[in-house]
């Protein structure tokens, strides 16, 4: 689930700690399958709920958000996909989620009718949307029994590489402080449809995070955690 750029990735963190990502890097790419590439700018539709669904897509870079839409226009954003995710795979004739970039982003597209023909796209496939599934398991926790705070924290530790969850490496031991920065691509309405909450909550949430000394925000899209470790044991995980 991926909504920013962190000022340091997951791998080159992890290279110099010797730790596991939170999310492994998907070892087998659909770019061994074909399909041609295609690049979208910031807030672009890759496609709108309702529409045929012929392709399938594998987010090669950058960042997109999948979201529906109730019938008085409230939205729900279901899931934000990081490099390698897959989505637009439907168990009927048309997308059920509209897709939409957040950053400028490349993607790859495959015919479904060449899913149909591959066992080994299949085995791929298989690999790449388990782990996905742990994920939306995740979100379907914080959206049922997560407070506000909660779920602002888990959003913002999920952003956090090698941190937070079982396998929490801790902090950096040659670190003279507990802390990251985060360059957030979702807007606060966008982290509101994520989270299940009013815009207003988020911030009322973020406001009282400052208040405490646990984030500094230093523009609407720069987040720097003072104390990661305190955030985390405001997930609701500890």
């Amino acid at each position: 689930m991926a909504y920013l750029d962190a000022a340091v990735t997951a791998q080159e963190r992890s290279a110099r700690r010797g730790g596991a990502p939170v999310r492994a890097a998907v070892e087998a790419s659909l770019s061994e399958f074909g399909g041609k590439v295609a690049h979208h700018e910031a807030h672009a539709v890759v496609y709108y709920e309702g529409d045929p669904a012929r392709r399938l897509y594998e987010l090669v870079k950058g960042s997109v958000m999948l979201y529906k839409l109730l019938p008085d226009g409230r939205r729900q954003v279901v899931e934000v996909l990081r490099p390698g995710d897959i989505f637009g795979l439907s168990d009927g004739a048309e997308n059920d989620c509209t897709a939409e970039t957040l950053t400028a982003s490349e993607v790859r597209e495959i015919d479904l009718r060449q899913v149909e023909r591959s066992e080994e796209l299949q085995r791929v496939l298989t690999k790449c949307l388990t782990n996905q599934m742990r994920v939306l398991h995740e979100h379907a926790v914080l959206l049922g029994r997560k407070s506000a705070v909660e779920r602002v924290a888990s959003f913002l530790m999920h952003l956090v590489p090698d941190r937070g969850g079982a396998g929490c490496i801790g902090p950096d031991e040659d670190a003279d402080e507990d802390s990251y920065d985060l360059q957030l691509h979702m807007t606060r309405q966008e982290i509101a449809d994520y989270l299940g909450l009013t815009i207003e909550t988020v911030s009322r949430v973020v406001s009282d995070l400052k208040r405490r000394g646990v984030i500094r925000v230093d523009k609407a899209d720069k987040i720097h955690l003072n104390k990661v470790c305190t955030l985390c044991q405001m997930t609701g995980m500890h």
